[in-house]
């Protein structure tokens, strides 16, 4: 079994689509780690504040079909892909880690350069695996945190329970 940390991300029907995705995921996977969920602005466009979070779980499936998996959820919660990489969406799921691999798979590229470029990634990554290692770096992503720049990026909590 890997541990894999994927980030889910929604600004249309925000709770509803984080819900959905957790339940979604407890189905397929079992047990979850759960970050807090943290509100955003939208990056790369004028649009909705983001909830964001961050979930662990355990896997036998290879990345590409836990991807896989992660595209049909996106899909089933509504997520209508267009030309524009950076838009509103109902669920943006995306694979951060797959244990301590690197890959560089076409179009999967793990681990995800999104956990260092942005607060709403790295953030509740580093609650919920602090003291797990970046596969690259070698260090832990509790550091990383400590060492972004938290203010340019705020993030608010927003109290919903997800168990």
């Amino acid at each position: 079994m890997t541990r894999v940390w994927v980030s889910l991300g929604s600004n249309v029907e925000r709770e509803g689509s984080i819900r959905g995705a957790v339940q979604a995921l407890r189905r397929l996977y079992g047990e979850l780690v759960v970050s807090p969920v943290y509100e955003s602005d939208a990056v790369g466009f004028t649009g909705e504040p983001f909830y964001n979070l961050v979930v662990g779980f355990e896997t036998e499936k290879p990345v590409e079909a836990l991807c896989g998996d992660l595209t049909d959820l996106e899909t089933a919660l509504g997520r209508v892909r267009g030309p524009d990489r950076f838009s509103p969406r109902t669920l943006d799921a995306d694979l951060l880690l797959y244990g301590e691999e690197v890959v560089d798979a076409g179009r999967v590229r793990l681990p995800r350069e999104e956990i260092l470029a942005y607060a709403f990634v790295l953030r509740p990554l580093a609650q919920v695996a602090g003291d797990q290692v970046h596969p690259i770096l070698g260090r832990l992503f509790r550091e990383l945190w400590a060492e972004f720049p938290q203010a340019e990026q705020p993030l608010r909590v927003v109290p919903i329970c997800l168990d």
